[in-house]
């Protein structure tokens, strides 16, 4: 059977560099896949002799969306190798910058990178304002207000003007679009209305975090904002936006994922999107005692009645496929171009075709982010998320492993968001409980001078996008070598010489392509893993390679 090769580069709506290459049969039926990272970054490198206590500051610059993620990653980092405890008001104030960067993260990835897989912007203009009025009735009995003939007005004018603006170079007309005109205007009025959502809850994350992006106030011990935490009026800041916040999560974001997980029922129970069901989560985030509100495990082919505890030394990450040699002395760039008609070079089982290394869980590829903690925390009994779950899956009449599709992860960020919401209050209280009797600590006093000289140390952190992990040695109180593996970096992994596809390339297998030419599908499947390619491609491991020379090799 003859087979046909699709290219797409770059894949828009994310952030970073990504190319997608999938070998289609005679029937359009996804045969193989090969995801590549394409920009090469080594920016652990400018860590390489610094000061341990900059690593924030310096890490943070990895990526221009993640920037709180990856400073607090270093900073954790850098504590666990001096042994350093935090106080709780300083963890507390870490998690609530966190926790508005979820929500934040959740809700600009579904309307602004991947709510257009789904939406046909041309299809809304047929819409009825009166109707739509009463289809977002369907999905909960007080729908975020919108004005729905302004929208109708704002995008008939972006129509007429010849110009689309942010709705531009879509697939308008794809057999694959299912929203009723109506379900499409409703849609649109959520992705204008999260645009302003956008920048308040950004005012959220620099009111402890003293900006975004690249906060300023994570410093190695705890944090700096303690006359923020002191502040009256700046609790009651956080608190308003978070309010307005989960408002629109409870009455638009969340409503939304069940309209198209209603509409989607078909592709969701045939597993469009699936990966091969292994799944990873760190957990994290104290509540109270000895709850958390992600429970960490490691799921294996779907089987979440058999959920083991995650094992940091079972983490590896090997370099076959990637543009980079093994040599033990020289970390070498090795980069070997593309095929003459400008495709990767993938024919052989040792051709190098990614900038993204290879990390591996006992040898095995695994799913990280929001579907990984949903399915993990869920499955482990976490009582903070069961009835979240519970709600989602009544009203849609889908089942857990429903979950594990291209739909399903929207349904997954969505539930998360929700959760987050909840609970955020929580944490808030606990610090206003803390100031109330007295105890204002956000940072521990240490002797950097008296510190061990070398060292090493590691943090793992669920973020918006699934597990990150930073690793640091230090030596002469310099560090000698820094490594980050993120959550993209494990879904988006090459195949390596085990022959094994990482999520990306395995949830496209199987994938019906309608119209080779416009390949939404394959669209759709990769943008609900939300890619974040900056942060996933590295230079350096932390067991010592030299970083002082590189080489290029053109072949």
């Amino acid at each position: 059977m003859s087979t046909k090769k699709i290219v797409i580069d770059p894949i828009t709506r994310i952030e970073g560099h990504l190319r997608a290459e999938v070998i289609v049969d005679a029937h359009g039926v996804v045969q193989e896949a090969f995801v590549s990272g394409q920009l090469f970054r080594g920016i652990e490198i400018i860590l390489k002799n610094r000061d341990p206590r900059d690593a924030g500051l310096l890490a943070g610059r990895i990526c221009g969306v993640c920037t709180n993620s990856h400073f607090r990653g270093a900073i954790s980092c850098v504590e666990d190798a001096y042994s350093l405890e935090i106080p709780k008001n300083a963890e507390i104030i870490r998690d609530l910058i966190a926790m508005a960067l979820f929500i934040q993260d959740h809700v600009v990835h579904f309307y602004h990178l991947h709510s257009l897989d789904f939406v046909d912007v041309t299809s809304a203009l047929l819409a009825s304002a009166k109707l739509t009025a009463q289809e977002a009735q369907k999905y909960h009995n007080n729908p975020y207000s919108s004005d729905y003939e302004a929208v109708l007005t704002k995008v008939g004018n972006f129509v007429k003007a010849g110009k689309l603006g942010p709705f531009s170079n879509g697939y308008w007309g794809h057999s694959d679009y299912k929203l009723t005109p109506e379900q499409n205007l409703i849609l649109i009025s959520h992705y204008l209305e999260a645009l302003k959502f956008q920048t308040n809850i950004s005012k959220a994350i620099a009111i402890f975090g003293g900006k975004t992006p690249h906060p300023q106030t994570l410093v190695v011990g705890g944090v700096t904002s303690v006359a923020d935490m002191l502040n009256p009026q700046r609790l009651n800041d956080y608190i308003f936006i978070i309010k307005e916040a989960k408002e629109f999560i409870d009455r638009a974001y969340l409503p939304d994922a069940k309209l198209l997980a209603l509409v989607y029922r078909d592709e969701i129970k045939g597993g469009i999107g699936r990966a091969n069901g292994n799944f990873l989560c760190v957990g994290g985030y104290e509540f109270e005692a000895e709850q958390r509100l992600f429970c960490n495990g490691i799921i294996y082919n779907h089987d979440f009645s058999n959920i083991t505890e995650f094992d940091a030394s079972k983490v590896t990450e090997e370099i076959d496929r990637t543009w980079f040699s093994g040599d033990a002395k020289e970390n070498e760039i090795c980069y070997t171009d593309l095929n003459e008609d400008r495709t990767l070079k993938t024919a052989k089982n040792d051709d190098k075709y990614s900038w993204i290394k290879a990390p591996r869980y006992d040898g095995k590829t695994m799913e990280s982010g929001p579907l990984a903690r949903v399915l993990v925390s869920y499955s482990k009994g976490n009582k903070l998320i069961k009835s979240f779950v519970d709600e989602f899956l009544h009203d849609t009449d889908l089942e857990l492993l429903d979950l594990s599709s291209t739909v399903g992860r929207n349904g997954a960020r969505a539930i998360e968001s929700a959760y987050i919401c909840e609970y955020i209050f929580k944490l808030v209280s606990r610090l206003i409980q803390n100031i109330k009797y007295y105890d204002t600590d956000t940072w521990v006093k240490y002797d950097f001078e008296k510190l061990q000289k070398e060292t090493k140390g590691r943090s793992f952190l669920e973020v918006p996008r699934g597990v990150l992990s930073h690793f640091v040695s230090i030596k002469d109180a310099k560090i000698e070598n820094y490594s980050v593996i993120a959550p993209t970096t494990w879904n988006a992994t090459p195949k390596n010489f085990d022959g094994l596809r990482g999520a990306y390339e395995e949830a496209l297998i199987g994938l019906k392509i309608k119209d080779t030419s416009k390949p939404l599908e394959v669209l759709k499947v990769l943008h609900s893993f939300d890619p974040c390619l900056a942060c996933a491609v590295h230079v350096i491991d932390a067991d010592g390679k030299e970083l002082s020379h590189y080489k290029i090799k053109t072949f």
